[in-house]
């Protein structure tokens, strides 16, 4: 017999066998099966914060059938453009239909690419094609691995199952809040660049997508570092920064509309602070504390997002002359500090053309800007909240010491963002403090500029996936404005192969 069992509740401590011992008081039997589907937080009362589980338990073991896939007819020459997470989990998907794929990434491999990034933060010298957004696993690999997604569709669950087959932590699959951390991902990314390689695939680094030829409405070659290349198939997996590809595309005759998207600063607290602000005096007992908030008190919406327990604020430009931040945290997410980004809402309206990339130079001039408040050198600009919500300068650290590697400045965000996102963020903080305690901390460090939360464009494409009027070439995930996380890029991979697939069985 097989059971599911929703609202288990643990005290904190207490530990998860205890669940077995529910589970065969039900079954009347041993249990030879159990999986927990879900595993999440309840501190609403702080005085008796619980975990809160769902799971899954049978008297009989469970054995489930491999996939099987019908073999293509014919082997089509299928390129892929990048290698985040849209793109690895398009290429792993075409493997399982027998198809293999070419994979050209810009950059290089995750280990030579984290020694580049380790070398921008000590030394200021950046390397345009390797760096935070340039690069195998794409600039998810340095965030904190957050596997959340507010899409519903059953490639979610297949995402989650094919990072645990490739190391990540198996209680990704059933913590309400999954994360991987940036230590991990590194791991798993190679994991599966080596599993693609054993099984076929072709994975070229060091390999700019620089141009594309269609002839009569359909795909028909490739340019690769200069060199043509036939090709039947193209997927544009190329991340929300390449910016010379968006021009290129434009320049051959693609649809690209522009989109919103959210700009804004890096906000850091002591983690120590979250979690009492969370979980009261308890804090140490639990994982180390997040939140997600939303006000609507100013002009534009304001939000955090990607927030890092325990992690860093890192430096994330591929251009030179901007400075770029994001957030970072590993597995354990035991940095001193928390992150987010805070940000808000910018609009077309605000880029000040029509231009289908004006998105893009409107990042650009933001991050330029940046880079001039902070004197140069890659440092950032910094301001404390209380001296930002005041109006005034800041001059010196409280508790709070910024985790930036490249050294910061002192700058008012006025010197860098646009009014509007400025007035909608001091709207905002006082509102967010209202939920959580402690957010408008005099002390807490503000960090900008936060200018690639997702992509300013979105290139068009029809029901089945092709842009328009361009037979064979998949606009997929965040870059090309189909997704806006891990999870929802590695879904849109998943999506776009079983289409090409389709094809050729």
């Amino acid at each position: 017999m097989k059971l599911t069992l929703s609202g288990l509740r643990l005290s904190a401590g207490e530990r998860e066998g205890k669940l077995v011992k529910i589970c065969e008081k039900k079954l009347h039997a041993p249990v030879r099966y159990f999986k927990i589907l879900k595993k999440s937080l309840d501190a609403r009362d702080k005085a008796n914060i619980k975990w809160v589980y769902s799971v899954e338990c049978s008297d009989e073991k469970e054995t489930l059938p491999p996939p099987v896939y019908e073999q293509v007819r014919r082997a089509p020459r299928v390129f892929i453009a990048g290698m985040g997470p849209a793109g690895l989990f398009c290429a792993l998907r075409l493997l399982d239909h027998g198809i293999r794929p070419i994979l050209l990434e810009r950059g290089r491999p995750v280990e030579e690419r984290a020694g580049d990034v380790e070398a921008f933060e000590r030394s200021g010298v950046l390397n345009p094609d390797s760096n935070v957004q340039f690069g195998e696993g794409g600039a998810g690999t340095f965030s904190d691995g957050k596997l959340n997604t507010q899409t519903n569709t059953p490639f979610n669950r297949q995402v989650l199952g094919i990072f645990m087959n490739f190391g990540a932590p198996e209680e990704i699959g059933f913590l309400n809040k999954p994360h991987i951390g940036s230590d991990n991902l590194r791991r798993v990314i190679a994991n599966i660049r080596t599993y693609i390689l054993k099984n076929g695939g072709q994975v070229r680094f060091s390999s700019r997508l620089d141009d594309l030829e269609v002839r009569d409405g359909k795909l028909c070659a490739v340019s690769v570092n200069g060199a043509k290349e036939e090709a039947d198939e193209l997927v544009l997996a190329v991340g929300h920064s390449a910016r010379d590809t968006f021009e290129m595309l434009l320049g051959r005759g693609f649809l690209i509309e522009q989109k919103p998207f959210a700009v804004g600063v890096r906000a850091e607290h002591l983690q120590s602070a979250i979690g009492k602000a969370q979980y009261g005096s308890g804090y140490l007992m639990l994982p180390p504390a997040d939140y997600k908030l939303v006000s609507h008190a100013g002009e534009r919406a304001a939000f955090t997002f990607c927030m890092c327990p325990g992690g860093y604020v890192i430096p994330a430009a591929s251009e030179e002359g901007g400075v770029v931040t994001n957030g970072m945290s590993n597995f354990a997410r035991d940095g001193r500090n928390a992150n987010s980004a805070l940000i808000a809402q910018v609009l077309p309206e605000d880029f000040g053309s029509p231009h289908p990339l004006a998105g893009v130079e409107f990042q650009r001039k933001l991050e330029r800007a940046a880079f001039a408040a902070a004197g140069g050198g890659y440092r950032a600009p910094v301001q404390l909240m209380g001296d930002f919500l005041a109006g005034k300068e800041s001059y010196f650290f409280g508790e709070v010491q910024p985790s930036y590697a490249r050294g910061t400045a002192f700058a008012p965000l006025e010197s860098y963002l646009p009014p509007v996102v400025v007035s909608s963020l001091r709207a905002a903080v006082p509102d967010m403090d209202r939920r959580l305690s402690g957010f408008a901390s005099y002390d807490a460090v503000l960090t900008g500029v936060e200018s690639r939360t997702s992509s300013p464009l979105r290139i068009v494409r029809g029901e089945d996936l092709q842009a328009a009027g361009k037979e064979g070439v998949y606009p997929c995930g965040e870059g090309c404005g189909y997704a806006g996380g891990i999870m929802s890029a590695a879904a849109d991979g998943l999506r776009v192969a079983d289409r090409i697939a389709e094809k050729y069985l």
